[in-house]
């Protein structure tokens, strides 16, 4: 069973309302393309064990534009 995140796929979109200013947040993508710059390359079997997510989540970070707020949303991920 291949398990693919519906919103680096395009399927789904998050609305995430910021806790300090109520903007709306921005994806910034997945948490572990941040770790160096490789990342984003790897497979995903490789770097979704290292995101300290469960098998079935990808952490996103998204950002607020108005105040500079980050937040890890951990997005469950879908039978392909």
């Amino acid at each position: 069973m291949e398990l693919i995140c519906p919103v680096c796929n395009g399927l789904e979109q998050y609305f995430i309302e910021c806790i300090n200013c109520s903007g709306l947040m921005v994806d910034q993508g997945p948490l572990v393309d941040y770790l160096d710059d490789y990342s984003p390359y790897l497979s995903n079997d490789i770097t979704q064990m290292v995101d300290g997510a469960s098998y079935d989540k990808c952490v996103h970070l998204y950002l607020c534009e108005i105040c500079g707020h980050d937040e890890r949303i951990e997005i469950k991920r879908l039978e392909k």
